[in-house]
């Protein structure tokens, strides 16, 4: 992923904070521009979603390390086992395999 670059106060990583914070230039008197009450509702609304998927990713990463660390688990009981099985004499002693 890309980080979009500017001249301008949108310099860094983008966070729902800084969209908050950030503060455009006002257009001189008599001169056209934006609505500083729609572009005000639009950087809240943004930082709102960008919040939002934020704790979404948030969410997904965690699940991802909680089912990598399960299937560590799982592959390392499932090799246990099967080391025990492979170790394991007659009559459930255990003794090394001259074959190996």
């Amino acid at each position: 992923m890309t980080v979009y670059r500017s001249r301008n106060s949108l310099r860094g990583p983008l966070t729902p904070d800084r969209i908050t914070a950030l503060l455009l230039p006002l257009t001189r008197v008599g001169r056209r521009g934006y609505r500083t009450g729609d572009v005000d509702a639009l950087l809240h609304r943004l930082a709102h979603e960008l919040r939002a998927r934020t704790r979404e990713r948030d969410r997904a990463l965690a699940e991802n390390q909680r089912i990598r660390n399960a299937l560590r688990s799982w592959q390392s009981d499932q090799a246990r086992a099967r080391h025990d099985a492979l170790t394991a004499g007659p009559g459930g002693t255990t003794e090394r395999r001259a074959d190996r």
